[in-house]
């Protein structure tokens, strides 16, 4: 489950006001130093966030940037997906990020639009786009909370793979065992796509905290007691966390983590220091 040569990308998501939009563009110059393979844009159903993704998408591309705009299917016709694919491969955008997504507030399970799943929506993307785009999709190594057990879960995801998804990026995770059990599990189940880990840099614990409750990713405990009894102290909660991830992303990459894919909350300073501390080369394109 590697690739050739590792991709190391970066995650953007689309802000909600415009001064939130000027201040993301003086972030992405600094990013954009590193030379990562892309930067990959998140997406809200429904039109919750989704003008802003298109606006980001917009922006990046304008300034000759590779970007995998994330594709969130539920609540969508098929209509409007195609439109949106339509849209990217003007564009000249041949990688995008395949999800199911989170129902839209208000709306009722009847109205869920034309995709129920994500392994739904590549086979979709496949049938009407061939292969225009590469398509990833989302992995959970410690399982999506929504699934019920691992077993189910990794059900879902060769679901996702047979309907012809190209390569997985994972929800962030802190245990690396984790991420290298999921792997054998999947090799056992016949799954050969490269799976990315996705890693969060740690600077604020509070907002950690949750959105790991939201999405299910586990704080080790260690880790939580430690940040815990830092309080208010950030520059410390930074510099253990800043530890703690380079780590986790030198574990990942001897073990041969076919890349590494940072959700940089729109910020450059953490992602810089730790592409940086860690030596990582440029990757040279998406593959």
């Amino acid at each position: 489950m590697s690739t050739d040569t590792p991709i190391y990308s970066v995650e953007l998501f689309p802000p909600k006001t415009a001064e939130g939009m000027e201040k993301l563009k003086r972030e992405i110059p600094k990013i954009n130093a590193l030379n990562p393979a892309y930067f990959s844009v998140t997406y809200g159903a429904g039109g919750s966030t989704r003008d802003g993704t298109f606006e980001t998408v917009d922006w990046l591309r304008s300034q000759g940037i590779d970007t995998a705009p994330h594709l969130a299917c539920i609540g969508s016709t098929k209509r409007e997906v195609q439109e949106i694919l339509e849209r990217y491969r003007a564009q000249g955008i041949h990688r995008l990020v395949a999800l199911r997504g989170d129902m839209p507030s208000g709306m009722g399970a009847g109205n869920s639009g034309d995709f129920r799943y994500a392994n739904e929506l590549v086979s979709y993307m496949r049938a009407e786009f061939g292969d225009t785009f590469l398509i990833e999709v989302a992995a959970y190594p410690e399982y999506h909370p929504q699934s019920g057990n691992p077993t189910r879960d990794l059900e879902n995801f060769k679901r996702k793979v047979d309907a012809g998804a190209d390569g997985a990026i994972t929800q962030y995770f802190y245990n690396a065992d984790a991420y290298f059990g999921f792997l054998e599990s999947c090799e056992r189940a016949g799954i050969e796509i490269p799976i990315i880990p996705g890693i969060m840099p740690i600077t604020n614990y509070s907002q950690l905290a949750r959105f790991s409750d939201a999405c299910g990713a586990e704080i080790p405990r260690w880790i939580r007691r430690r940040l815990e009894g830092y309080g208010d102290d950030a520059a410390s909660i930074r510099a253990f966390g800043h530890e703690v991830v380079a780590n986790l992303c030198r574990r990942l990459i001897e073990g041969g983590a076919p890349g590494l894919h940072f959700y940089t909350m729109n910020q450059s300073g953490s992602v810089t220091r730790l592409w940086n501390e860690l030596g990582l080369p440029g990757a040279a394109a998406a593959a």
